[in-house]
């Protein structure tokens, strides 16, 4: 689930649980949550690809982890070359 929303992550998980275990239609669980029923849907289809992932796979926070700390990796050897340059 993304992070820029205006809803707390534990907000949607608790939206998303409730959906599945309501026998009330989704447009109605959203409109009683002031959620548009879309916005549901997505978080409910986002939770049932995270559960159906292979085992190994990475979360969609922790491929944008991983992005962040390599640009920061790249951005160390980078400046630890050039002192090393320097140095010399």
């Amino acid at each position: 689930m993304s992070g820029s929303s205006k809803f707390p992550e534990q907000f949607r998980k608790d939206a998303v649980e409730l959906a599945r275990s309501s026998d009330r239609p989704l447009r109605q669980v959203a409109r009683e949550l002031g959620v548009n029923h879309e916005t549901l849907r997505n978080w409910v289809r986002t939770a049932e690809r995270a559960e159906t992932a292979s085992p190994g796979s990475v979360s969609t926070s922790e491929q944008e982890e991983l992005r962040a700390l390599r640009k920061r990796v790249a951005e160390l050897e980078l400046e630890k070359e050039i002192l090393r340059k320097a140095a010399a």
